[in-house]
């Protein structure tokens, strides 16, 4: 049985695809290896966000160079976002790669392996959805389920509408028959993914759809306990989406709303097609809604242009919503996108490090504050398997998404009760309480 090594960087779109990767190899009778060393396909899924993640990705493709250099037999496939961004020079600068693919041509993989001739390929075609691929989940009981691929926005400093293609919305009937497959094979929670969420359904044809309709219909589907998605834009946003939080069971009390700079004038250059105030009357409608939500979000420093009073306009934002978590970033200039071309207003990268450490001192200490609500309350938790910390604990995620580490017995997948006794900015600490024993089947 040929064995394959699956290396995956970037978001959580990559890991769902890398999961329908998996699938497919082992459908063609491939098993996974837990190193390069011992594997008959090396392949690697990578994201071009990020310098950072190109720069990680290129290491690890050297050692597979080696390896194909002891044993020329291996076959490396590179797949992802950074294949398509390069896919005019990628055999050229590494002759050594066998096959490449774009992050919608994943079912090309299968072709190319089948094939009589194994000579280099390359595929980068959009296509939209590829299909349905059987997906070797992590997790039986969690699933990502992807609702649309590309995106029809132009953010200035963004590559994923040049490596993913315009936007294109799943049929709504095949994702409602998707999630009832998915709660028939044993999952109880459900991650929707896009580049745009709340822009869902908008295109389809002849029945457009709202995204809050396919979080009513997934809500309807029994054995689905939890629903989360990923990610929203601020300017798509709308009421009726907030509201389905507060109505429906399954939806969780988080949302992901990516602010990137509190400073209008510099969402202007990011063309990210709101201001602050619309930002902020986001925030306040989910408030009023949803008092109890978790709000985190994602902020860029150091965009060219980025002035100090800009920077306290993020920082002021920060402080206003106090977010619940966030990812922070220092700007990176993506090949191929309008913020790479810009030359005027470069921030030096020691102003890019003193304002990050500035804002991620800012982001933690309200995210402590905002996790100290919890303590002394009783949380649902969905158990995920031991504590990373510490193995006498149990590890889950509550509907807020935070990450409880928790002491009492429960197999993966159970829903308990968990008595919050501590927090941090990252996680909550607590035990289970003894109504487990009455809450769901898992925990006994």
């Amino acid at each position: 049985m040929p064995r394959y090594h699956l290396t995956t960087f970037g978001c959580q779109m990559n890991e769902h695809d890398s999961e329908r990767m998996a699938g497919m190899l082992q459908s063609l009778g491939y098993s996974a290896s837990a190193s390069q060393e011992d594997a008959d396909l090396i392949l690697f899924n990578t994201c071009s966000i990020r310098e950072t993640a190109d720069t990680r990705f290129v290491a690890h493709l050297g050692h597979a160079r080696r390896i194909k250099r002891e044993r020329p037999s291996v076959i490396v496939g590179v797949g992802g976002c950074w294949a398509q961004s390069v896919k005019d020079e990628v055999f050229a600068q590494f002759p050594f790669v066998d096959v490449a693919f774009g992050p919608g041509q994943v079912h090309r993989l299968a072709e190319f392996l089948t094939s009589e001739s194994l000579t280099a390929q390359g595929f980068f075609e959009f296509e939209g959805f590829t299909g349905d691929l059987p997906a070797s989940r992590s997790r039986p009981f969690q699933s990502w389920m992807q609702i649309s691929v590309g995106c029809n926005c132009r953010c200035s400093y963004c590559i994923v509408p040049s490596t993913r293609g315009r936007e294109v919305s799943r049929p709504f009937a095949d994702l409602i028959a998707e999630a009832q497959t998915l709660a028939a094979d044993g999952v109880r929670e459900i991650t929707l993914l896009g580049q745009n969420v709340n822009s869902y359904g908008r295109d389809l044809r002849p029945q457009p759809h709202a995204f809050s309709d396919l979080l009513r219909a997934i809500d309807a589907v029994e054995g689905i306990d939890r629903i989360r998605y990923t990610s929203p834009h601020p300017k798509d946003m709308r009421e009726d989406v907030i509201r389905a939080h507060a109505e429906l069971p399954a939806v969780c009390e988080h949302i992901h709303l990516p602010l990137q700079s509190g400073s209008t004038a510099i969402l202007r250059a990011m063309r990210r097609t709101y201001d602050q105030a619309r930002f902020l009357d986001r925030v306040r409608l989910i408030r009023e809604h949803v008092p109890d939500c978790a709000i985190t979000t994602d902020i860029i420093v150091g965009f060219p242009g980025e002035t100090e009073a800009d920077f306290d306009q993020t920082l002021e934002v920060v402080n206003e919503v106090a977010f619940d978590g966030a990812f922070t970033f220092v700007f990176s200039p993506r090949r191929g996108t309008q913020a790479a071309e810009l030359t005027d207003g470069l921030v030096p990268h020691e102003v890019k490090v003193e304002r990050m450490e500035r804002l991620v001192y800012a982001v933690q200490r309200h995210a402590a504050e905002r996790a100290g609500r919890f303590v002394g309350r009783t949380l649902e938790v969905l158990v995920e398997g031991p504590s990373r910390t510490d193995p006498l604990r149990l590890r889950g995620r509550s509907r807020h998404n935070k990450v409880v580490n928790f002491i009492g017995a429960a197999a993966p997948g159970a829903l308990v009760p968990v008595e919050i006794t501590g927090a941090t900015s990252q996680t909550l600490t607590g035990e289970m309480s003894l109504l487990a024993l009455a809450a769901d089947p898992l925990a006994l």
